[in-house]
């Protein structure tokens, strides 16, 4: 066996997590990873636990790590839990392959089944065409009113569906195709790209983005390799700014009580979605489109749409006089 199984479990963790920088996650998914390897190697033996620099990977047996799992899950619920049991499979598969250790433990450690995360959707009907129409308005309290680039991200997340991770990612030549059939080409989740048709109004509305963007910083700042969203100095907008620019445009639109609680800029996604279910599409085309890495996932969207159309049709003032005549017709005389 290879001579870095006696390397600590500290050392071995920061070469995985080196190993995984270059599949370019977001700053926030590896942040997860580490804090999953860490919290759960703190588990491993009695109270207090050994130093993870003096934690031999040698120690960290099936029966060590069912040990670990079951404190580490005791307070947590089952999506944290799977969450972790998946890193730490990573993590030995990954151990496997450089030979540090002759076989993966996490089989012989149970883990809850994932719950399918339920779409967070903006709440009313109107609100996306709400939240729109208020960002495209002059706003006399912003100091540097710029609307064109605000309805960009609003409608990149709200036509086409990217998450803030693919967001960030644009580049100008993102856009691509020739007039009519326009497309914006994604850098997805897990290295997996995809293409979003856009629209004509999308297309007009990106273009009047990147007009101004030319008036503001100048024809350079729109060469085909340059960020495709950046802040008023011109610089690549980054995940702390583009959170920071969506939650102010909820508040300029009077809609904060609308969103879902955590949900921020996924909502739109999650808009996007459920109005492609409402409107027919299946669970193939929403994964496409959204890129998922299931069907399952997708198929959640068409679920909650079919549910929330039956609770419609169920709350409908027509339906509840039905319900009082078929109960008078039930005790009534036979036809």
């Amino acid at each position: 066996m290879h001579d870095k199984q006696d390397e600590s479990v500290a050392s071995l963790i920061e070469e995985f997590l080196t190993a995984r920088a270059t599949r370019k996650p977001s700053p926030h998914t590896l942040a997860a990873y580490r804090r999953d390897l860490l919290t759960v190697a703190g588990q491993v033996g009695e109270a207090p636990p050994l130093p993870l620099d003096e934690l031999s990977i040698t120690a960290l047996s099936p029966r060590v790590m069912r040990q670990a799992f079951a404190r580490f899950a005791a307070p947590r619920a089952a999506a944290s839990v799977h969450r972790a049991w998946s890193t730490w499979n990573s993590f030995f598969t990954f151990l496997v392959a450089e030979g540090v250790v002759p076989g993966n433990p996490m089989p012989a450690v149970g883990r809850p089944r994932a719950p399918l995360p339920q779409p967070k959707p903006l709440r009313g009907e109107d609100t996306p065409e709400e939240l729109l129409a208020a960002v495209a308005r002059d706003d006399g309290r912003q100091r540097d009113p710029w609307p064109e680039r605000d309805l960009a991200v609003l409608a990149l997340a709200l036509c086409a569906g990217l998450r803030l991770s693919e967001l960030l990612a644009l580049r100008v030549a993102s856009l691509a195709g020739r007039p009519g059939e326009r497309r914006v080409e994604v850098a997805g989740k897990g290295g997996r790209p995809r293409v979003v048709p856009i629209e004509d109004d999308l297309d007009r509305l990106l273009a009047a983005y990147l007009d101004s963007r030319a008036r503001r910083f100048g024809a350079r700042s729109v060469r085909p390799n340059s960020p495709l969203l950046v802040d008023r100095r011109g610089e690549p907008l980054r995940r702390g700014g583009l959170q920071y620019l969506v939650d102010s445009c909820y508040r300029r639109a009077g809609i904060v009580d609308r969103v879902p609680r955590g949900a921020r800029l996924h909502a739109l996604r999650h808009t996007f979605a459920t109005r492609l279910a409402e409107d027919g599409a299946s669970a193939a085309e929403i994964m496409r489109l959204l890129g998922h890495a299931s069907l399952a996932s997708s198929q959640t969207y068409i679920e909650v749409t079919a549910g929330q159309q039956r609770a419609a049709v169920r709350s409908n003032r027509t339906n509840r006089s039905l319900a009082g005549l078929v109960r008078e017709a039930a005790g009534g005389p036979g036809v």
